[in-house]
């Protein structure tokens, strides 16, 4: 393979959930400058589309789709859309999730908020690998990059829902490229560390940053472009023998309040 090959995605086509803002916007961005047409789904369309405006105005091929993952006619939408719009589909960026990490007390919630959380983060992603999977094999090409959370990993109060909801994503990622190895498809994750996004932002402040940098060797929190250049790795042919495999993005360390 070429050099200027390892991270080209010239003809391929990519879904992000989550895409209107912060990570999920940056790895849509990122994904079509590699080349790649982008079907950029959101819980709010117009974030959505404001994004797909600003892929096209590069000059690539992008998609607006409104769409609530937790609602499987809305994901069979996004990829019945994707493929007669776009021509397919190569990559799925299952990046929409979240949760109510650090107010999870177990005390207080309810066997219901637990199962959304499930349902939010590790549901959605599956049955949508399970619907893009048929095209990624008539493809050729297949990449499925799953977000999950440092989270994942760590062990902190009030977060015994989103945290094991992450977890699982983890271990499904791993049970996944088994099944779809295959086909040729790779299945691979990405978890960020505590990353400037509008959510950390509205609660962040000096305090709390010098703090969580306490146990980070790189003295900084991440950016939503050191997500997604991982999330590039992964979509991109260079790393076409890697699958079941999860990646931390987190400074080399971890960003508890503990």
């Amino acid at each position: 393979m070429e050099f200027n090959q390892f991270f080209s995605l010239k003809g391929k086509v990519a879904i992000v959930t989550g895409g209107g803002n912060g990570i999920g916007k940056a790895c849509a961005l990122i994904l079509a400058q590699a080349g790649a047409s982008v079907a950029v789904s959101d819980l709010k369309l117009a974030d959505a589309q404001a994004v797909a405006d600003e892929i096209a105005a590069s000059g690539a091929k992008a998609i607006a789709v409104e769409c609530n993952v937790t609602e499987d006619s809305h994901l069979v939408n996004l990829v019945d859309r994707t493929v007669k719009e776009l021509g397919g589909v190569h990559i799925l960026v299952n990046n929409a999730g979240g949760g109510g990490g650090g107010r999870e007390n177990p005390r207080n919630i309810t066997v219901d908020d637990f199962a959304w959380r499930f349902k939010l983060n590790v549901y959605s992603a599956w049955r949508l690998s399970q619907l893009c999977a048929p095209h990624m094999k008539d493809g050729k090409y297949g990449s499925i990059i799953n977000i999950t959370s440092m989270a994942s990993i760590n062990k902190s109060p009030n977060m015994s829902a989103y945290a094991s909801s992450k977890a699982a994503m983890n271990h499904m990622t791993a049970n996944l490229a088994m099944d779809y190895g295959i086909d040729g498809i790779r299945v691979n994750a990405v978890g960020p560390g505590a990353t400037k996004t509008a959510a950390l932002a509205s609660v962040l402040t000096p305090e709390i940053e010098a703090k969580m940098l306490t146990h980070t060797p790189i003295k900084r929190l991440g950016e939503v472009e050191d997500i997604a250049g991982t999330v590039l790795y992964f979509a991109a042919p260079v790393s076409e023998w890697v699958s079941g495999q999860v990646i931390f993005v987190n400074g080399g360390g971890i960003q508890t309040l503990d």
